[in-house]
């Protein structure tokens, strides 16, 4: 009786992914997040335009409640914050039904900016409400552009 003793060269193993073609894949996802990203950023920056845009209708339709209630606007002292908080004044006080959102506190713009009120506003509004935009400064073109119910130049 003879044995038999197996000699055949041991098996590659076909699972897993060798080196050459993980860099292969990492190039690839590379290559694609370079041609689509700044086409996402823009996407961003646009939404954060339409949301800031929202916002400011949201406070401009506030700010016309508490005008019906209290028979004025908010002067550039109480701003925003007679939105949440009835004015000194006892008689205006007293026709106050507010607080006028549902927040402890005003909302930030997109960029983490507090929104901006001013009196008067341009073209004859009787007050400003408006966002500095991306930049968080005063001015600006493109997605910079300061957006809402902006102040007298």
């Amino acid at each position: 009786m003879q044995t038999s003793v197996a000699t055949s060269a041991p098996r590659r193993s076909t699972r897993g992914f060798t080196l050459l073609e993980m860099l292969v894949v990492l190039v690839i996802v590379g290559m694609l997040l370079g041609l689509v990203g700044p086409r996402v950023y823009k996407m961003l920056d646009r939404g954060s335009a339409t949301t800031a845009n929202a916002q400011i209708r949201l406070l401009r339709g506030q700010v016309e409640n508490l005008r019906m209630d209290i028979g004025r606007y908010p002067t550039a002292e109480e701003g925003l914050g007679t939105l949440l908080k009835a004015p000194a004044d006892p008689a205006t006080a007293a026709r106050w039904r507010g607080p006028y959102l549902d927040d402890v506190s005003l909302p930030l713009d997109p960029w983490g900016t507090p929104y901006q009120y001013s009196v008067p506003g341009r073209d004859g509004q009787p007050y400003a409400l408006y966002s500095f935009g991306a930049d968080r400064k005063a001015g600006g073109t493109g997605d910079d552009a300061d957006l809402g119910l902006l102040p007298p130049q």
